[in-house]
C-alpha cells in the first residue's frame, strides 16, 4: 500500500459523543493520547443525555456505604441466570471484563472529580433471582453545573434543567399519595432552590452524566467536533486500521491514527429501512435522530460481523400526538391500571422490566393484535400518581387518539373497538386479583422490582382495581430506548470480523455494539453502564497498543 496522506493526525479517533464514546476520550486522554471526537449531528451527548442517566455497575466501590454486600462471583452469578447463553456478544470474557471492571472506573471517574450518586433502593430488574439484589447497584451522578461548559453547552442534548435524579423519580410519581413521596418531592424543591441561590444552572438525569463526561474531556484537553460524521475507516497492508474519513462542512477529511478508532455512535434506532429488515417494525424509539447506524455500517464495511440485529431495549410507550413516543415506566407499574390488546385480553406483567413488557406486546402480536395495545386506567390512577404523557397535554392526545376516555367501561369497550363481553371478563378476574394480592395470571406485584413502582399502601402495591369513572385508555406500542445488535466485540472492545479475530486498531462500544446484556436488562442503567465500561476498556488497549508500537 501506498504511503498514507492524512489531512491531521491525532492518537485516537472518537465516533459519537455519547457515554460510550466520551468515555473513551476521557480514558484515553487520562493515559496522555491526543484524542479527538468527532459528532455527526449537531448536538453532542447521544442516547446518553436524553435518558434517565443510570449505570448499573455491580460491585462498585461504594456498595459499603449503602450497608449492602456485593461480589464478583454474585454479579456474574446473575448476569448468567438473567442473560443465558447468546452467543460471542456476551462471552464469559466480556462478562469478567465487565464486572472486573466496574471498580476501576468507578474510582478513575471520581479520580477526575464526577461526583457519583448512589441509588440505594433501586433493585435489579430480577432481584429474586440467584446473585440479584434489591438495591444498591444502580449508580448515577449529581447534577451539572452546565456553567461549566459555558456556551458549549448550548449544543448538549440534556433535557431536565433541574436538579433531578434517577433515584427521585419512583417517589415523586407518587408526591402528591404517600408521605415518602411527599418528602422526596421537598428533598428536589429544596435541592432545586440550592442550585439557584448558589447561582448555578443545574441538570439532571443523562444530561447530568453527558455534562460531567463532557466538562472532563474538555478539562483533559480532548477536541470536539460537531457534524462531522465517520464515514469510513483506512486500513493498512496488515489489515489494521490507520485512520479514519470523517465529512465535515468544509469537505472530506482523511484523519490518521496511531492508538486506533473507537466507534461510539449509538444504534440504528431512527433506521427506518434497517428497523424493517431486523425487527420488521419501522420502530417507536425515544433515541435521537442521529441514531442511524453510521458507525455499525463503517465496522461492517471494515469486514466486521455482527449480532443480536432482531432485538432493542424495548417498552411500552405511549404514541404522542406527533408520532413519538414517551416511554413508559411507572405509569404502567402503578396500580389501577392494566395493559390489554385490541381485543381486550392482558397478556403481561405490566409491571415488569420495560424490556420484557415489551417483548410481551411484539410476541402477542404475532397471535392476537397488540400493535397497539391500550392502557387502560380508572380515576384514582390519574388523581394520585404522575402520568408523563398526560404532562405533555390531554387534549392533544385525545384529539391524536391517543387517549380515549369513557365514563363507563362499557362505553370506553365500544369507543376501543372491543367486545365488552371480553374487556369485562378481563376487568373482573383482575379486580379479583386485587382483593386478594396476588395476580394468578402474570404475578403482577411479586418481586421488589415490581413494587419499586407501586403504593405501599395495599396489599399488593401493583395491583389497584379498576372500578371508578371517568376511565381512560392510553395507546401503547412497543418502543425503545435504542436498539441491542450491532458490532461483535471482545473483551477489550476490539471489533471482531466475520472470522472473530479482532480487527487490529479498531474499537467500539455501547449500542454500536452486540449487548454484553443480551437479550435481557438485568438492572438500572445495563446500557450506559456497559457503555462506559467498555468505551474505557477499549481506549486502555488502544494506549498500551501505542507503546507497543513506538516502542
Amino acid at each position: 500500500m501506498a504511503r498514507q496522506t492524512w489531512d491531521e493526525e491525532v492518537d485516537l479517533l472518537v465516533a459519537g459523543s455519547g457515554a460510550a464514546a466520551l468515555s473513551a476520550a476521557i480514558a484515553a486522554a487520562d493515559e496522555g493520547l491526543s484524542v479527538l471526537v468527532v459528532e455527526s449531528t449537531d448536538k453532542w451527548g447521544g442516547t446518553t443525555a436524553i435518558s434517565g442517566g443510570g449505570l448499573w455497575m455491580p460491585n462498585h466501590p461504594d456498595m459499603g456505604k449503602l450497608g449492602k454486600q456485593d461480589s464478583p462471583h454474585k454479579a456474574r452469578e446473575y448476569m448468567d441466570v438473567t442473560i443465558g447463553d447468546v452467543g460471542p456478544a456476551s462471552s464469559d470474557e466480556r462478562r469478567d471484563a465487565f464486572i472486573a471492571t466496574v471498580p476501576k472506573v468507578y474510582d478513575d471517574w471520581k479520580r477526575l472529580g464526577i461526583r457519583w450518586a448512589l441509588s440505594a433502593d433501586y433493585p435489579d430488574y430480577y432481584p429474586d433471582k440467584p446473585g440479584g439484589m434489591d438495591g444498591g447497584r444502580a449508580i448515577e451522578t449529581e447534577p451539572f453545573d452546565a456553567k461549566r461548559l459555558g456556551s458549549w453547552f448550548s449544543s448538549s442534548r440534556a433535557m431536565m434543567p433541574a436538579p433531578l435524579k434517577t433515584d427521585d423519580v419512583w417517589l415523586l410519581t407518587r408526591a402528591w399519595s404517600s408521605r415518602d413521596g411527599f418528602a422526596r418531592g421537598a428533598q428536589f424543591v429544596g435541592r432545586t432552590l440550592k442550585g439557584v441561590a448558589t447561582g448555578k444552572k443545574l441538570y439532571g438525569l443523562g444530561g447530568a452524566y453527558t455534562g460531567h463526561l463532557m466538562a472532563t474531556a474538555k478539562e483533559l484537553g480532548v477536541e470536539v467536533r460537531l457534524r462531522t460524521p465517520i464515514t469510513a475507516v483506512v486500513k493498512d497492508d496488515s489489515g489494521a486500521v490507520i485512520g479514519a474519513e470523517v465529512t465535515t462542512p468544509g469537505g472530506v477529511k482523511r484523519i490518521g491514527t496511531r492508538a486506533g478508532v473507537m466507534l461510539g455512535t449509538g444504534g440504528f434506532a431512527r433506521n427506518k429501512e434497517w428497523r424493517r429488515e431486523h425487527h420488521g417494525i419501522e420502530g417507536y424509539s425515544s433515541a435521537p435522530e442521529g441514531d442511524l447506524g453510521t458507525g455499525i455500517q463503517v465496522g461492517i464495511d471494515a469486514g466486521a460481523d455482527v449480532a443480536l440485529m432482531d432485538d432493542a431495549w424495548w417498552g411500552a410507550s405511549i404514541l404522542m400526538p406527533n408520532g413519538e413516543a414517551q416511554f413508559s415506566v411507572n405509569e404502567r407499574s402503578d396500580p389501577y391500571s392494566i395493559i390489554v390488546d385490541q381485543s381486550g385480553q392482558r397478556f403481561c406483567n405490566e409491571s415488569a422490566s420495560y424490556i420484557d413488557v415489551g417483548h410481551a406486546i411484539l410476541e402477542r402480536d404475532k397471535t392476537v393484535p397488540a400493535i397497539h395495545s391500550w392502557m387502560i386506567t380508572e380515576r384514582r390512577h390519574a388523581k394520585r400518581f404522575l402520568n408523563n404523557a398526560a404532562l405533555q397535554g390531554l387534549g392533544k392526545l385525545k384529539k391524536a387518539g391517543s387517549v380515549v376516555e369513557a365514563d363507563t367501561l362499557e362505553e370506553l369497550a365500544a369507543k376501543l373497538g372491543m367486545d365488552w363481553d371480553v374487556l369485562q371478563a378481563t376487568v373482573t378476574r383482575f379486580n379479583g386479583f386485587c382483593a386478594t394480592g396476588v395476580d394468578e395470571d402474570f404475578e403482577r406485584g411479586r418481586t421488589a422490582y415490581d413494587n419499586y413502582y407501586g403504593d405501599p399502601s395495599l396489599k399488593n402495591p401493583n395491583l389497584g382495581p379498576i372500578e371508578k369513572g371517568p376511565f381512560r385508555a392510553f395507546k401503547i406500542v412497543p418502543g425503545d430506548l435504542g436498539t441491542k445488535g450491532g458490532l461483535l466485540t471482545d473483551e477489550h472492545a476490539r471489533v471482531l470480523d466475520t472470522d472473530g479475530a479482532p480487527i487490529e486498531g479498531l474499537y467500539a462500544a455501547g449500542n454500536t455494539t452486540a449487548s454484553v446484556m443480551g437479550r435481557t436488562y438485568p438492572g438500572a442503567g445495563s446500557t450506559i453502564g456497559p457503555a462506559t465500561v467498555f468505551g474505557y476498556l477499549g481506549a486502555k488497549h488502544a494506549a498500551g497498543r501505542l507503546t507497543s508500537i513506538t516502542k
